[in-house]
């Protein structure tokens, strides 16, 4: 760049718009979408350290896409070239890829090649990027306004991590804003402006989550005002009012805000919600849609959920859409108001759908004869004998008679429901009655051929069932670790900290469940640290989970100095608390790093309920009073004396219950949601099981050495003999009470 040029640059910049002059410059500047860039994120875990692999940013305008670009631009070691789909074609993408080659084969240097607009590439310019996305010699970035998985070759999103980016807060617009007002260089800083508080608010709501439109207001507000007697330029709502005069709404009529705002306005309707059915209709008048869309809908979803719940539904939208043409806008509103609001207040019955199980079994079940009596009788009647056996109805009584009318291998099969709901509800009980006439008719003959009631296969998930083997605990786990997940399903977005990681089996879900946020793992003991790393090394190293090997205390030092300011949205763990030593601490580290309206995730096994080890053996084998004197001995050991009053314990695996975690979260403030189950588990009793149960001395106690404690030598002897002689080499059922806790804080 040569003095004219570098002189050319800086005038641009100067006479450039405030957006684009205050555009961030690091991840410091840079103002919202921590789903995405927070601390433990994982984009900015990757920027920082410079390890980039293909991205496309997705979002609507004025979120940060084309900032992001340019931040990591101004961080990476890599080359960095940018173009704009708009204004590039294949040479363009040639000659970038032609560069890149040159500096990664000079000079083993990386390229990135941000596009932006990418979607308006068309395929054969999409397709151009493939190869060299796929071998390295491009890393790619991409930033659109459009669903990528809809408006971007497949290919390249397979090989890209598609980072969503939302509408900026309330909160992030006003720093922005403020950012704008105190800049002295690229901003307003060097001027006397007087924001008044309304404007202020004005501008933020009408900007609808886009900083840059909201910088442009605020750039005509400012450069359009002249300085009053006090040479202030004051802004007042008045001058924000004509500044932004109306709220832009985001609505493509062929991407993700068309489909989307449809969907939530049909769903309103189908909810029985009027006045969010009203809402979303609004916002697509408003945006502009065309009101025979919308009629289109309305009269499928007066058919598909309103149904015979009230059968005239379809009338009343199908004229209200005959009003509408005949009158047009602005007044046709009125009738689209209407049809609205009367499917939204209408009984709902979704019992037209029995037409798609009948398809169903049309596509799946060998094509079935018409039953003779069914048959056309005016050609055939005489030589083949159709139509006879046939009843009319009108010839009987309520005009109806019990036959029947399906094929013969469908007989007794079921395909209309008949809703609880408005009309549908009178004629209910009569096609239930009905039903079971037709049965009777059918086992008796009722005036139809004899035909057989036939049966449906036998059940292929209860054939599964029989044939599962003894060891139920990998099922039981994966069914404990659904369970955690579902109690409060994380974004993709979330970072999440996993208590208590010792096998993984918790940590490697969150990394499936949260691929753009980051998992942080806590570990009890060096061993598990290192069989989690040899696992966690299969993976690419920005996609690996942050291992802890610490106590809580430590943990949340660490968690301070690795990662400052990190909060996760869920916090997860399962038998964390029996490792516990400082409950009250313990709840304290989790409250500081929950973030707010984040969750906390237990599943704890209670081992004060668990399977008593004596309950196994068979009482007629041991004295009377020995088996009596075992059996105290294990509720002792697990905390409870024989009255059922709580023993006072001091060993933490058993001096607590469900009520003991619910009580410690409440007094801190967490709203607490509880629910218990039990697992029944197939154990195998191998010697060396038997073994560390009766160990002399282990760490922690053994079996053993908790009944010496209650027990003689002697009687701990006859006990290790029966238990050996009864159940080594056995396979018992072992009884695991569960409890899981959801724990969120109050407002």
């Amino acid at each position: 760049m040569d003095l004219f040029d570098h002189s050319r640059q800086e005038q641009i910049g100067r006479d450039a718009p405030l957006a684009a002059r205050l555009r961030p410059r690091t991840l410091d500047e840079f103002i919202g979408q921590d789903a995405v860039v927070g601390p433990g994120r994982l984009l900015r875990r990757a920027i920082q350290a410079d390890q980039l692999s293909s991205l496309i940013f997705f979002g609507p305008p004025g979120t940060g896409k084309t900032t992001l670009a340019q931040i990591i631009a101004n961080t990476t070691s890599a080359h960095f070239i940018a173009l704009n789909a708009v204004l590039a074609g294949v040479k363009d993408i040639r000659e970038a890829i032609a560069a890149a080659q040159d500096l990664r084969g000079q000079y083993g240097r990386r390229t990135i090649l941000f596009i932006d607009e990418v979607h308006r590439f068309n395929k054969a310019q999409q397709d151009a990027l493939l190869p060299w996305v796929e071998n390295g010699t491009v890393i790619l970035i991409g930033a659109t306004t459009e669903n990528p998985f809809f408006e971007v070759n497949k290919a390249l999103v397979s090989r890209s991590r598609i980072f969503q980016l939302k509408p900026l807060e309330a909160a992030d617009l006003y720093r922005v804003v403020e950012q704008a007002l105190a800049d002295s260089d690229r901003g307003y800083g060097d001027r006397p402006i007087q924001l008044d508080p309304a404007a202020l608010d004005h501008l933020v709501d009408v900007a609808n989550g886009d900083a840059r439109a909201l910088l442009n207001a605020l750039e005509l507000a400012v450069e359009t005002t002249s300085p009053n007697e006090s040479g202030q330029i004051q802004i007042t709502l008045e001058v924000a009012e004509e500044s932004i005069q109306q709220r832009a709404v985001l609505y493509d009529k062929e991407g993700d805000a068309h489909f989307d705002t449809i969907s939530a306005f049909i769903k309103s309707v189908r909810g029985s919600d009027p006045d969010a059915a009203l809402y979303w209709l609004a916002r697509m008048v408003y945006a502009g849609e065309d009101p025979r869309f919308i009629f289109r809908r309305l009269v499928i979803l007066a058919s598909e959920d309103v149904g015979l719940g009230d059968p005239h539904a379809v009338t009343v939208v199908t004229s209200c859409a005959a009003a509408f043409d005949r009158v047009g806008m602005p007044e046709g509103r009125y009738p689209l108001a209407q049809a609205t609001l009367y499917l939204a207040t209408a009984p709902k019955s979704n019992s037209t759908m029995g037409f798609f199980d009948a398809l169903a079994a049309i596509e799946q079940e060998r094509e079935q004869e018409v039953p003779n009596p069914m048959r056309d009788g005016n050609r055939d009647s005489k030589g083949f004998g159709h139509g006879q056996g046939y009843l009319y109805p009108h010839a009987y009584r309520d005009h109806w008679v019990e036959q029947q009318y399906l094929p013969s291998g469908l007989q007794g099969q079921v395909f209309y429901q008949p809703s609880g709901q408005g009309y549908e509800a009178s004629i209910q009980t009569q096609v239930t009655q009905r039903r079971e006439a037709q049965l009777a008719a059918m086992v008796d003959g009722g005036g139809a051929l004899p035909e057989a009631l036939t049966y449906s296969p036998d059940d292929p998930a209860r054939d599964r069932w029989l044939q599962r083997t003894l060891s139920q605990a990998g099922e039981q786990l994966g069914a404990v670790r659904d369970r955690i997940f579902e109690l409060a399903p994380p974004q993709r977005h979330h970072r999440i900290l996993d208590l208590n990681a010792r096998t993984g089996l918790l940590t490697w879900e969150a990394l499936r469940r949260v691929p753009e946020g980051g998992v942080y793992a806590r570990v009890h003991t060096a061993q598990d640290q290192v069989a989690l790393e040899e696992q966690a090394a299969q993976l690419p190293e920005m996609a690996r989970p942050v291992l802890v090997h610490a106590d809580f205390e430590a943990l949340a030092a660490y968690l301070e100095s690795h990662t400052p300011g990190v909060r996760f949205e869920r916090i997860v763990g399962r038998n964390t608390f029996s490792q516990v030593v400082n409950r009250d601490r313990f709840i304290a580290i989790v409250q500081q790093f929950l973030a707010p309206g984040g969750v906390v995730l237990l599943a704890e096994t209670i081992p004060r309920h668990s399977q008593r080890i004596s309950a196994l053996v068979r009482e007629d084998t041991l004295s009377k009073a020995l088996g009596k004197r075992w059996h105290q001995a294990d509720e002792a050991i697990h905390g409870v004396i024989p009255s059922g009053i709580a023993h006072s314990a001091t060993d933490p695996r058993f001096n607590w219950q469900a009520q003991t975690l619910e009580a410690l979260f409440r007094k801190a403030g967490f709203t607490v949601q509880l629910s218990e189950a039990v697992l029944h588990s197939s154990i195998y009793i191998s010697a060396a099981l038997l073994q560390r149960w009766f160990a002399v001395g282990s760490t922690p106690p053994s079996y053993r050495d908790q009944l010496a404690q209650h027990l003689s030598d002697k009687d701990i002897a006859a006990i290790q003999q029966e238990c050996q002689r009864q159940l080594q080499g056995q396979t018992v059922q072992w009884r695991s009470p569960l409890v899981y806790l959801v724990g969120r804080l109050s407002p």
